[in-house]
């Protein structure tokens, strides 16, 4: 793989939040996304992540309903009808397995984000989930703990990476146009050492 396909994969892995609701998603694709973070590493091992996927209107629903986007965004509500994801994957925890499965479930949702850019999808992490919600109407046991949820669909938003220096403000934004901005910081400015 050439580094400037993973460095435009990796640039165009936003979080997007808007997307073409219809735009159906193949449950073959989503078990594709899985099976990335199946094959990423794992600390010692152990392997403890677990995956509930959705494709079906109903039950993204119900995922919707348990979920709270975009912090930053204080005059919105998340997407509306029509602007919402069209399949959802939640990464949980086998908690017999491991206590502190928290690296592991990142490196696994970078894998399934970079995944479905390369499908031409975009998603979302979502950690701000009502959880007993979501193991009620979806009868998750409760050995599983729900670490968040990864919003797919095929992305309805334009995503503007801004560089920024390191006392920027770095909280993301949408212009008059609706564009999303996220700033980022240089690159000079996060490296604090080379030898």
């Amino acid at each position: 793989m050439k580094f400037e396909y993973l460095k435009e994969l990796v640039k165009n892995n936003r979080s997007y939040r808007r997307f073409y609701q219809n735009f159906f998603i193949p449950i073959e694709d989503l078990k594709e996304l899985v099976d990335l973070a199946r094959l990423s590493p794992s600390s010692a091992n152990l392997q403890p992540l677990r995956y509930y996927i959705s494709n079906n209107s109903e039950i993204n629903n119900k995922i919707f309903k348990s979920l709270k986007f975009a912090a930053y965004l204080k005059n919105w509500d998340g997407p509306a009808e029509g602007e919402r994801p069209s399949a959802y994957i939640i990464v949980l925890s086998d908690n017999e397995i491991s206590k502190t499965p928290e690296i592991d479930a990142g490196i696994a949702a970078q894998s399934i984000l970079l995944g479905a850019v390369s499908k031409g999808l975009g998603g979302c992490i979502v950690a701000n989930v009502y959880r007993e919600m979501l193991y009620e109407e979806l009868k998750i046991d409760k050995k599983y703990k729900i670490l968040f949820v990864i919003a797919i669909g095929r992305p309805a938003e334009n995503v503007i990476i801004e560089e920024i220096s390191i006392d920027d403000d770095i909280k993301y934004y949408r212009d008059e146009n609706s564009n999303h901005h996220v700033p980022k910081r240089r690159l000079e400015n996060i490296i604090i050492g080379i030898n």
